[in-house]
């Protein structure tokens, strides 16, 4: 595919948006790849990591191996998703903590406009995709409600953190982020990041990069042998992830951070109760933003 500056920018743009969405707790970049039309692209790119490529990078045919890789599509992506994260991020907490029914109440809309669309592109409805689309929303409702576990802190088990935390940022509707939280390493890993410990971010990188390169081609080979199912479970895997993203809720356990802060780790859904109204309105801005990207990313295709 041939691309101009313009389509390249357009890239950085979206992958902003992934990096906006995955810094959020219960928000999957995933979810924001599929709304924006990159999906497809982006596991066929990553896929596309392999021993031959990475031959071709090793032996200096570096021309080859930026095509064989889609590099500039890649770059454009993972240089968006970085400057969302630091520029982004602080803002996004703070949000969260001082707005969080708002917040919340627009990313719902979001995630609800996204399933909607997804389930467009399933060409057929039959037992099998009705099975599928249950199983993916009742997999991803039992991960919202699951609750974190302890767990062990040797490399072998911050390995397997970075390789299942990476799998789901990739999946519409399942956070990676949310993983960690579930995994009990969350706050271990942003530790790590903060103190800048070499050891623990070169393993977790190495389980991700593991666990990114593998099970792309998995999903690769589901959407081109079994396209119809595997949407039917992404789908479902969108619709169980709204109980995460519900605006209202109510904590029931907290943990203090780094600063002695006191900061809710466990929450469970309740009534409207507060900024109903404003609520509403973000819900169908969220939901209209996924509608008119859908339609831009439509249009940019047939171009």
């Amino acid at each position: 595919m041939e691309r101009k500056l313009k389509d390249y920018a357009f890239l950085t743009l979206k992958g902003m948006a992934m990096g906006a969405a995955d810094v959020v707790p219960g928000v999957s970049g995933g979810t924001i790849a599929f709304i924006v039309g990159i999906y497809d692209e982006l596991i066929n790119s990553i896929k596309s990591i392999n021993g031959e490529s990475l031959k071709l990078f090793f032996t200096g045919k570096w021309i080859a191996f930026c095509k064989q890789i889609n590099a500039a599509f890649l770059f454009s992506i993972i240089l968006g998703i970085g400057i969302s994260i630091f520029s982004l991020a602080k803002v996004i907490t703070w949000l969260l903590t001082d707005h969080p029914v708002l917040v919340w109440a627009f990313f719902f809309g979001l995630v609800l406009a996204s399933t909607w669309f997804v389930s467009k592109d399933i060409k057929e409805w039959n037992w099998k995709t009705i099975l599928a689309f249950i199983v993916g929303a009742a997999v991803a409702y039992y991960i919202t409600v699951a609750t974190p576990a302890e767990t062990p802190t040797n490399l072998l088990f911050i390995f397997l953190c970075g390789a299942i935390a990476i799998c789901a940022m990739i999946l519409p509707g399942i956070s990676g982020s949310f993983i960690l939280v579930l995994l009990g390493k969350y706050f271990f890993i942003m530790e790590a990041v903060k103190t800048f410990n070499i050891k623990i971010i070169l393993v977790f990188a190495a389980g991700a990069f593991i666990g990114i390169t593998t099970f792309s081609r998995l999903l690769s080979f589901a959407l081109k042998h079994f396209r119809n199912i595997t949407l039917s479970v992404l789908t479902g895997f969108m619709l169980g992830s709204l109980n995460k993203v519900w605006p209202w809720k109510e904590t029931v356990q907290t943990y203090v951070d780094s600063h002695g802060v006191v900061k809710p780790l466990v929450e469970t859904n309740i009534l409207p109760n507060v900024y109903v109204w404003e609520a509403a309105v973000l819900m169908v801005v969220g939901f209209l933003l996924v509608y008119l990207l859908e339609k831009l990313s439509a249009k940019s295709a047939k171009e």
